[in-house]
């Protein structure tokens, strides 16, 4: 279980990263404000995903006890 919650967080902070310099990338263009807003709003919510998995991988190492 370890082992698949320290893959999923990888998985999920590159994401997130991904999401944030397509998002970035699309801003920066100027063409469509709208899908830039839809990438940010996903990156938020990929963040707060990232940040449970990162919680949940921290509870179960210390009740494993490493």
């Amino acid at each position: 279980m370890q082992g698949f919650l320290y893959h999923l967080t990888t998985v999920a902070v590159v994401a997130v990263f991904l999401v944030l310099c397509l998002g970035l990338w699309t801003m920066s263009r100027g063409t469509t404000p709208n899908l830039s807003q839809k990438l940010m709003r996903w990156r938020v919510g990929l963040q707060f995903a990232a940040i449970v998995i990162i919680m949940l991988f921290t509870y179960i190492a210390r009740q494993q006890g490493g």
